[in-house]
């Protein structure tokens, strides 16, 4: 099936080849014959032939590598499961069965996606976002469909465009970021978009999706996915808008809509990064930026019917913003946003809680698997003193759960004399009645937890790792 499918696309190709030209007679003037006409004649073909190289894109969606390529994506993820509860292990056993009638279904273009799980988690700066999780066979097919749409899109977006894309990353867009502050643009139009993912409209995106994709299979399953219903707690809800955040699929099909934005500010000239919804603008005054967020706005609100949120969106000094976790600095100087830290610092009130019935080992662990990630991403940050400080708070936070695990006085002293405090010392803190926050603060614990003795525990120390980065 998918072979003549294949060949029927290969002779469409030849004919299209063949006829395209001769399609757009008399375009723009009498006898179609002046520059701009054929100008106009040349990039009409030109789209034309891109679509059509685009017209089989299923069969290539379709073929087995792909397809076990996007079941092995898909099961590293290790996401939680869909609303039919199938896992990945259960998905091969189905797809054994049923693996066949589906790639038909893709082929034909009448598969037909199952609901959304939806999950709402709370977001950094408070609220809840809204999650909508896909099984795991409509994970793998949008996967599958990923897969194949990236070459096709990506090479087309802009080079200030860096979430969700491959081999560019947050870092790649905060380098860039500092260039344009290091030349003097000081002020950031930092635009926020309200619930962009929830708001996305669907009959603007396909038409984005129709300019470069050919295959009116896909199109019709690529939509079948933007429509899917969402299950609440056991009601399936629809959906006229969004694309569900939590499918593979999702992040390339933002990017798809907002190139138009991107493209809108090369061709003003302007200086921004865009990572996903998260756009800034850099520009040398707090007029000119005043008159970029106008305009943009405008232009976000009528062309890709998308709200900005304006109590989040500013015009301001960039070391007043925070860009992807960091705060751009003068002279181009990257720091950590204070909101950064004080979700750090949540972090680990978390891990260090006195009452969670954790040993302190234990503790260590945890807070070595996510401080290790944490400074790999702000190892670009010019950070010193606030790692020394952190470094320092983390500590007494484990010597108070040290402490309130033993309990009470005579363990407390015997395991401050175990340590080599003197015993009239440490029968001084233990007998002394100080809360517990108060006694892992006194030179007493100081000594007999020291910083050498983290090290012994294997406690990842912050300055001493970041030196290592910064050499």
């Amino acid at each position: 099936m998918g072979k003549e499918r294949q060949t029927k696309a290969a002779r469409q190709l030849d004919m299209f080849e063949v006829q395209g030209p001769a399609a757009h007679p008399g375009a723009g003037g009498e006898g179609g014959t002046g520059p701009a006409a054929r100008e106009a004649s040349q990039l009409s073909t030109a789209s034309e032939q891109e679509r059509a190289l685009t017209g089989a894109l299923m069969e290539r969606i379709c073929e087995r590598e792909n397809l076990n390529q996007a079941y092995r994506r898909v099961k590293a993820n290790a996401g939680a499961p869909g609303a039919d509860g199938m896992d990945a292990r259960g998905l091969r056993a189905w797809w054994k069965e049923n693996g066949e009638r589906v790639t038909a279904s893709l082929l034909d273009g009448s598969y037909q996606p199952q609901p959304v799980l939806g999950v709402e988690i709370p977001k950094p700066g408070g609220g809840k976002r809204q999650l909508g999780i896909p099984t795991y066979l409509d994970r793998m097919i949008q996967q599958a469909i990923l897969q194949e749409l990236t070459p096709v899109f990506d090479p087309q977006f802009s080079p200030s465009s860096f979430g969700f894309r491959p081999g560019r990353g947050a870092h790649d867009a905060l380098r860039q970021a500092s260039r344009y502050v290091e030349e003097g643009r000081s002020i950031v139009v930092d635009m926020d978009l309200e619930k962009f993912f929830d708001r996305v409209n669907h009959d603007i995106l396909m038409s984005r999706l129709a300019r470069r994709i050919g295959d009116k299979r896909l199109l019709r399953v690529i939509r079948r996915f933007l429509e899917a219903g969402m299950m609440r707690d056991g009601l399936c809800v629809e959906r006229r808008e969004g694309t569900p955040q939590g499918g593979p699929l999702s992040p390339l099909l933002a990017n798809v809509l907002l190139d138009d934005l991107d493209k809108e500010l090369e061709k003003r000239g302007h200086c921004f990064c865009r990572y996903a919804d998260d756009c800034n603008i850099y520009v040398q005054s707090q007029a000119a930026g005043e008159r970029v967020m106008v305009s943009v706005t405008r232009f976000l609100e009528a062309r890709l019917r998308l709200k900005v949120n304006a109590e989040k969106s500013a015009v301001a000094f960039i070391e007043d913003r925070k860009f992807l976790g960091y705060r751009l600095l003068r002279g181009g100087r990257l720091g950590i946003a204070p909101k950064s830290l004080d979700r750090a610092k949540e972090r680990v009130r978390a891990i260090s809680r006195r009452n969670r019935g954790v040993s302190l080992e234990r503790a260590i662990k945890e807070l070595n698997s996510f401080l290790a990630g944490w400074l790999l991403y702000f190892r670009y940050a010019d950070c010193r003193s606030a790692l020394r400080d952190m470094d320092g708070w983390i500590r007494r936070r484990l010597r108070c759960l040290r402490l309130k695990q033993r309990k009470r006085a005579k363990p407390i002293a015997d395991w401050l004399c175990q340590l080599g405090v003197p015993e009239w010392r440490a029968w001084l803190l233990a007998g002394s009645g100080k809360g517990w926050w108060r006694m892992a603060g006194s030179p007493q614990a100081a000594e007999a937890m020291s910083n050498a003795w983290f090290d012994s525990q294997g406690l990842v120390n912050l300055s001493n790792n970041y030196a290592q980065f910064t050499h």
